[in-house]
């Protein structure tokens, strides 16, 4: 419900007076899951109610609620008393703080020095190539990129190098860390490296480098070796034993700490859910990403190869979050990235800042692709459609100021796609404290910006998350509960795509 109502209710004073009061009806959304009602308030907090309770909620006849039930509503934003200007405040700063990370400025800027790349992977999103000739980024680029990040007034930056293989260019690499680091001096700003990477070019000299200033490095590994070698080919037919030298030689040198790991869902992965959760705990990582395919640039090309309807990446999920879930159970810690960013969105009042479930979106608001091509893209998909001819989502030249590129007609677009409150599937869905239509999405899928939302695969995909991890929260034990409330705490920013 979109509108407030007055209706008449009591509360019990601490002394045990029955005061009666004016009782505002806040407003909130419902969802039916399970055998429960779900409601949400505007504030992004949430109750669980039987019939009886919702129609009573509904209906403004909150007396007939438990005190129990009314101080739980209340305390929740789903009601409120004339009068209370200081709850009114609360909540103006609950729902800020949920929007915080769009509106602080790009934080994550990814560039991209290269295309060039070893790999033929058939669910890449983009083009690769063994040559740099017109798959590079100029120089000049390269210094103009960096000189732009400091445009933002966001205190923390992410600097993500992604490709291609960005190690393929080390040189650049080299060039643009040691310029940032040397423009920072002046605005000392917390900065974070990350390079996006096979790992099968890496050397000790690189290592050292990287452990100087701090460098961080995202890889691919797709499950045992079998099933990485066969999503990710090369001649030899070894990429997962040259990543697992690369892996080996950054923790030596780096530390454990400083290599991530991610995984995508391809058709082979789907027969196995739990050997893919154990080989993450085989090799030591903390994490894993259970991704769904892209349907991206040159990877939308082999989804009749590739590709599984969304029924068969639930099951797959359902099987390897079970698995993850018993590793805990059994000691190993480990964390499922997708579920931490879901829970974040539920259980955290701070918002961890993923780029896709922003309303408006985070793309170009809170991310920033320097592209080869000497192009600025709102977000790393936006430049993936870019490699197969749609290059409606650029926002401008490289070098063009961060005032002009957030207000191009581009970006414009993209934030009316995205504000729920403007958008029609999303202004009654009980999720939208917590999610935000896709318009990159929607570009790849229907070739639109504001395409019905929920026809989108981003929209059906993240409803049945939403419901899962409901369901999820409501049937916990206290053990488990323990668990997600622990993922749900914002982590230090997840990189938005590393292939």
């Amino acid at each position: 419900m979109d509108s407030w109502h007055v209706c008449a209710g009591y509360l019990r004073s601490g002394g045990g007076r029955v005061d009666r009061y004016a009782v505002q009806l806040l407003p909130h959304q419902t969802r039916r899951i399970g055998e429960k009602w779900l409601a949400v308030s505007s504030s992004g907090d949430h109750v669980f109610l039987d019939d009886n309770q919702l129609q009573a909620l509904s209906g403004g006849h909150i007396q007939d609620l438990s005190l129990d039930m009314q101080a739980r509503l209340k305390s929740r934003f789903f009601i409120g008393s004339h009068g209370q200007a200081g709850s009114r405040r609360l909540l103006a700063s609950r729902k800020a703080a949920r929007h915080e990370t769009v509106q602080t400025g790009p934080g994550l800027h990814i560039i991209v020095p290269t295309l060039q790349c070893a790999h033929s992977c058939q669910y890449c999103q983009v083009s690769r190539s063994l040559s740099d000739a017109g798959h590079t980024l100029s120089k000049e680029d390269l210094h103009s990129a960096c000189d732009a990040i400091f445009q933002s007034f966001s205190p923390s930056l992410t600097i993500e190098f992604q490709g291609g293989d960005p190690l393929l260019r080390f040189d650049l690499l080299q060039e643009a860390i040691l310029r940032i680091e040397e423009l920072n001096r002046a605005y000392r700003r917390r900065i974070r490296f990350v390079v996006a990477s096979t790992l099968h070019q890496l050397n000790e000299d690189m290592c050292r480098f990287f452990g100087k200033h701090g460098v961080l490095l995202s890889t691919s590994i797709d499950g045992p070796a079998a099933l990485h070698n066969r999503n990710r080919p090369v001649p030899g037919r070894d990429a997962y034993e040259r990543t697992l030298i690369g892996i080996d030689m950054a923790r030596g040198i780096l530390g454990h700490h400083a290599v991530s790991a991610l995984m995508t869902t391809t058709k082979a992965s789907l027969e196995f859910p739990e050997a893919i959760v154990d080989e993450y705990v085989k090799l030591g990582f903390q994490d894993i990403f259970l991704r769904p395919l892209s349907s991206y640039g040159f990877a939308k090309r082999n989804q009749a190869l590739l590709g599984y309807k969304s029924e068969q990446f639930q099951d797959f999920y359902r099987k390897a979050l079970a698995r993850v879930f018993w590793w805990n159970r059994e000691g190993v810690a480990l964390r499922e990235v997708y579920a931490s960013v879901v829970l974040n969105k539920i259980l955290s009042p701070f918002d961890g800042g993923y780029v896709d479930l922003q309303s408006p979106t985070g793309a170009g608001q809170s991310v920033l692709v320097y592209n080869y091509d000497g192009y600025v893209y709102p977000s790393d998909e936006a430049r993936m459609l870019a490699e197969t001819g749609d290059v409606s989502l650029r926002l401008g030249r490289i070098g063009t100021p961060l005032s002009a590129l957030q207000a191009s007609p581009v970006q414009q677009a993209l934030v009316a796609a995205s504000t729920v409150s403007e958008v029609a599937g999303c202004r009654t869905c009980a999720f939208q404290s917590f999610c935000a239509p896709n318009p990159v999405d929607a570009q790849a899928q229907f070739g639109r910006f504001d395409a019905p939302v929920l026809t989108t695969e981003h929209c059906l995909r993240h409803q049945w998350l939403f419901d899962f991890f409901f369901e999820t929260i409501r049937n916990a034990d206290d053990e488990l509960l323990d668990l997600l409330h622990t993922w749900a705490r914002p982590a230090v920013e997840e990189s938005v795509c590393a292939e």
